[in-house]
């Protein structure tokens, strides 16, 4: 608790402190990036729908599956297709939604390694 610190200098143990300076601000990412994580939500749920939910978590090779997904599509998008024709869902989205897949896969597989 040492480390924590109040913004504007205020005491811990003062009515108003509030002990985040320096914490991550997830608000401003989600918050201003809302219509793209609701259009990533979009390709999670017609996944979800297809498949099973969570089911893109055991997917054997995940990390090279979904990076080469996350490549078709974005050939698909270089050729001038804005829209998956089997989704009606944007590339750049699941492109989105596939690079979170990655990272969270990444990040899992450090996780087990610790």
């Amino acid at each position: 608790m040492e480390d924590e610190k109040d913004p504007n200098g205020i005491d811990a143990h003062t009515p108003g402190a509030k002990m985040d300076a320096g914490k991550q601000r997830p608000a401003l990412v989600l918050g201003a990036f809302s219509r793209a994580l609701s259009a990533v939500a979009d390709v999670g749920t017609y996944g979800a729908t297809k498949y099973s939910p969570s089911g893109w978590l055991s997917v054997p090779d995940g990390i090279n599956r979904y990076s080469d997904a996350d490549m078709r599509h974005w050939l698909k998008q270089q050729a001038g297709e804005v829209v998956d024709p089997e989704t009606g869902l944007l590339h750049a989205a699941h492109r989105a939604w596939n690079a979170l897949a990655v990272l969270e896969l990444m990040l899992r597989e450090d996780k087990a390694d610790d």
